[in-house]
C-alpha cells in the first residue's frame, strides 16, 4: 500500500525514468545479434555438431554453397570462380577447372570426374566459407556472391536459406508489431469504456517490450523466432495486467473520489497482488521451455519469462503514472461499453452445462488422437516461400543434377587409402546416393594422390582429417534421407570407428531425435509446474486436475485441427504451443475458479456461486482471449516464414479454444464436482463458518 502511494506521488519522476530507459533499451536492441540458423541450437555433445567444429578448426570452413551455372562458357565460369575467391570469407571454390585443365575437352575425361561437375550445359560449382553456416561473415559473403552472379547462377545451400530468412524477417518484423498493435487497439476500443485508455495500454506494454528486447543484449544473441514472437506474445499475455489495474483504479475512485493518489495506490497494491499470482503460471510455462536440450527453447523461455516480469513491473509503475497524468483525458473520452450485456448468454451456458459436458466427452477422444498424430516437418526450407532465391537454387540442383543435399564424411587422414576407397565405393551403392567425391575417387586406384592439384588436396585434407562429399537425391528430414544417413554411418564406422557423417541432413536428423524427446519433457514439466502452482494457490487437491484438464483439452483440440486439415506443422510450433497455451490461458480458469470459491465461502449455494462467478468473469475472459487472438492472428495471416506463421496460427486458435473451453466447461465442472471440490479444499468449512 505504501509503495503504491509512493509510486502515485512520484508519477512524473517515474515517467521520466521510463523515457530515459529507452536509450539503453534501443542501444541494447541494436547490439543484440539475431541468430537465423536453428540448427546452431543443437547441443554441442552431438557428433554432427562436433564434426562441424572440426571443420571450422582444422579445415577453416564450416559451410558451403552448391551453385548451378546454366549455359555459361568455361572461361566465364573461370572468371566467376576467380571473382568468388576474392570475396572476403570465401575460403575455396571447387569446380571442374580446379581438378583438370579447362583446355582438356570434357568428353575425354573419365565419367567419375565429368559427371560430378557437368550435366549438359550446366556446371556445378561449390564455394566453401571460412565460418559457420549462419555467421554474419558467411551470409555477407553469400550476399556478395549473389550481387556478382547473373541470372545464370543459382546459389543453393543452407547459408542461402538462412540469408533469405534474415531478409524476410527484417522486412516483416516491423509489420508484425503494427498489425498486432492495430488489431489489439480495435479489441480494446470495443471492450473499454474510454477511447484514450487503449492507447495508454499499448504505450505501456510497448515500453515493456522495448525494455525486454534491450535487455537481451546480456544474452549475446537471440534466435529470429524469439525476436519475431517476443513483441506479439508479450503484448498478448500481459495486456490483462493493464485491464486489472484500470478496473481496480476505477473501483477505488468511487470510494475515494477526492484522493486519486490514494485510489491509485490501492489499485497498484491490489493489482500487484493479483497480477503476481496470475503471471506466475505464465512464467512457469515459459520457464519449462528452458529444460529443452534444443537450445531454442531456453532462448525463447528466458526472453519471454523476462518479458512477463518486466510487463508486471511496468504495469504497476509506468501505466499508473500515465493514467494519473492523463486522468482528465481518460474521463473526457469515456463512453458506454460497445459490447452488450452478457448476463443472458451466461445464464444460457450454465443452464445447459450437461450439453457442454457431453460435447467434451465426444470431442476428447478424436482431439487426443489428432494431436498425437499430427504431421511434423523438420526441413527448414519447407518453412520458407518457394520463390525465395535459396529455394529456387535448391530446386535447380534437384532438377539439373538430381541432388537434394550433401553429406560430409570426416575420416582420419592416416587411414589407408584402400580403406577410404572401399568406404566410398560402398557408399556409392547406397540407395539415393547420386555420387561421392573424395581424394581417392578422383585419382583412381592406380594413380598417386600427388597428381591432384594442391588446391584440391588442401581443400579436402587437414592435418588430422580428410573430408569426402556424398551427394544425395533425397531431401533433408525425410524418412528416406534418415535411413540413408544411418546406412552410410554404419558403413563408415565399420571401417573407421572415429569417422563422422555430418552436414545439414544429419543435423536435421539429430534435430528430429532431440526435439521428439524435448516435446514430452517440456509438456510434462509445464503441466507439473502449473499443477503445483494451482495446488498452492487454492490449497485444493481436485481443482488443479480440473483446471489443467480443461486447458489440456483445449490444447489437444487446437493441435488436432491441422491433423484433420492434413497440414504439417513446423517442429518449433509443435514444441512450444503446449506449454505457452497452458501457461498463458490457464489464467482464465483461475480467474473464474477464484470467484467461484469466494462466493461459496461467502455462503452462496452451488448454483448461485457458479452464476455469479461466470457472469462477472465472462467479459474479462472474452477480452483477454480476443486480445490474445488478434495479436497473433494478424501475424499468422501476414507472415511468409512458416516457423513464425504456424506458431502464431496455433496461438491464435489456441486462445479462442481455451477461452471457449473455460467459458463452457468450467461452470459444468463446478456443478458436477462441487461437493468433492469443497471437501478437498483446505480450510473451506472454517472460512464458510467465519463468513456466516
Amino acid at each position: 500500500m505504501k509503495l503504491g502511494e509512493w509510486i502515485a506521488r512520484r508519477r512524473i519522476l517515474i515517467l521520466l525514468i521510463g523515457m530515459l530507459l529507452l536509450i539503453p533499451s534501443v542501444l541494447g536492441i541494436i547490439g543484440t545479434r539475431v541468430n537465423y540458423d536453428l540448427l546452431s541450437y543443437l547441443p554441442d555433445s552431438l557428433e554432427t555438431v562436433e564434426g562441424q567444429n572440426i571443420m571450422v578448426d582444422e579445415f577453416g570452413t564450416g559451410a558451403f554453397s552448391m551453385c548451378v551455372l546454366e549455359g555459361m562458357p568455361m572461361k566465364e565460369v573461370q572468371k566467376l570462380a576467380d571473382a568468388f575467391k576474392e570475396i572476403p570469407h570465401v575460403k575455396n571454390v571447387l569446380w571442374y577447372g580446379e581438378v583438370v585443365d579447362i583446355s582438356i575437352p570434357p568428353q575425354l575425361l573419365p565419367d567419375n570426374i565429368r559427371k560430378k561437375f557437368m550435366d549438359g550445359d550446366a556446371q556445378l560449382l561449390v564455394t566453401f566459407y571460412d565460418d559457420t553456416t549462419s555467421s554474419d561473415a558467411s551470409m555477407d559473403a553469400l550476399t556478395q556472391m549473389r550481387k556478382i552472379a547473373d541470372e545464370r547462377c543459382f546459389i543453393g545451400g543452407m547459408t542461402g536459406l538462412v540469408t533469405d530468412i534474415k531478409n524476410l524477417c527484417m522486412e516483416e518484423l516491423p509489420v508484425y508489431v503494427v498489425i498486432a498493435s492495430i488489431l489489439s487497439l480495435i479489441v480494446l476500443e470495443l471492450t473499454m469504456e474510454s477511447y484514450a485508455v487503449p492507447f495508454f495500454f499499448l504505450l505501456g506494454v510497448g515500453l515493456a517490450i522495448l525494455y525486454n528486447l534491450g535487455s537481451n543484449f546480456f544474452l549475446g544473441s537471440i534466435s529470429y523466432v524469439t525476436q519475431a514472437l517476443t513483441a506479439v506474445l508479450q503484448l498478448a499475455v500481459t495486456m490483462d495486467y493493464s485491464i486489472f489495474l484500470l478496473d481496480s483504479y476505477e473501483e477505488n475512485k468511487e470510494k475515494y473520489p477526492d484522493d486519486r493518489e490514494k485510489a491509485m495506490g490501492l489499485a497498484i497494491h491490489q493489482t500487484f497482488r493479483s497480477v503476481v499470482g496470475s503471471s506466475v503460471t505464465t512464467v512457469a510455462g515459459f520457464l519449462a521451455l528452458c529444460v529443452m536440450t534444443f537450445g531454442l527453447g531456453r532462448d525463447l523461455g528466458i526472453v519471454m519469462s523476462k518479458g512477463v516480469v518486466i510487463g508486471v513491473l511496468c504495469c504497476v509503475t509506468i501505466l499508473p503514472s500515465m493514467i494519473l497524468v492523463f486522468d482528465g483525458v481518460i474521463e473526457k473520452t469515456s463512453h458506454r461499453r460497445f459490447i452488450p450485456d452478457l448476463d443472458g448468454v451466461s445464464a444460457f451456458i450454465i443452464r445447459h452445462y450437461r450439453l457442454w459436458l457431453l460435447i467434451f466427452l465426444l470431442v476428447a477422444a478424436p482431439a487426443l488422437y489428432g494431436s498425437r498424430n499430427v504431421s511434423i516437418y523438420y526441413n527448414i526450407s519447407q518453412a520458407l516461400p518457394e520463390d525465395i532465391p535459396g529455394n529456387i537454387a535448391n530446386k535447380k540442383l534437384k532438377q539439373t543434377f538430381h541432388m537434394n543435399t550433401t553429406h560430409l564424411i570426416l575420416m582420419d587422414r592416416n587411414t589407408d587409402s584402400a580403406v577410404k576407397r572401399e568406404i566410398f565405393e560402398k557408399i556409392d551403392q547406397v540407395d539415393g546416393v547420386k555420387f561421392t567425391m573424395s581424394l581417392p575417387s578422383m585419382v583412381g586406384p592406380l594413380l598417386p594422390m600427388e597428381l591432384l592439384p594442391s588446391g584440391v588436396t588442401d581443400m579436402l585434407r587437414s592435418e588430422d582429417h580428410e573430408m569426402g562429399l556424398v551427394v544425395s537425391e533425397y531431401e533433408e528430414a525425410t524418412k528416406e534421407a534418415n535411413a540413408q544417413i544411418a546406412q552410410i554411418d554404419e558403413i563408415v564406422k565399420t571401417r573407421d570407428p572415429e569417422a563422422m557423417v555430418i552436414g545439414e541432413a544429419p543435423m536435421m536428423k539429430d534435430l528430429e531425435d532431440t526435439t521428439n524427446v524435448d516435446i514430452r519433457r517440456v509438456n510434462f514439466l509445464s503441466m507439473a509446474a502449473i499443477f503445483i502452482i494451482i495446488l498452492l494457490v487454492f490449497r485444493s487437491v481436485l481443482l488443479p486436475f480440473l483446471l489443467v484438464l480443461v486447458i489440456e483439452f483445449a490444447i489437444n483440440v487446437n493441435m488436432a485441427v491441422p491433423f484433420y486439415q492434413h497440414i504439417s506443422l513446423a517442429f518449433v510450433a509443435s514444441i512450444v504451443i503446449g506449454t505457452i497455451q497452458l501457461g498463458a490461458t490457464v489464467d482464465y480458469a483461475i480467474l473464474m475458479t477464484n470467484r467461484f470459491l469466494a462466493e461459496r465461502m461467502a455462503g452462496k449455494t452451488k448454483e448461485e456461486a457458479v452464476a455469479v462467478a461466470h457472469r462477472t468473469c465472462i467479459l474479462s475472459i472474452i477480452t483477454s482471449g480476443c486480445s490474445f487472438f488478434v495479436a497473433t492472428f494478424g501475424v499468422s495471416a501476414y507472415s511468409r516464414v512458416d516457423m513464425i506463421g504456424s506458431i502464431c496460427t496455433l496461438l491464435a486458435r489456441g486462445a479462442l479454444v481455451s477461452m471457449a473451453s473455460v467459458i463452457l466447461l468450467m461452470p459444468a465442472m463446478f456443478m458436477l464436482f462441487d461437493g468433492i471440490i469443497l471437501r478437498t479444499t483446505a480450510g473451506f468449512r472454517k472460512k464458510q463458518k467465519a463468513a456466516v
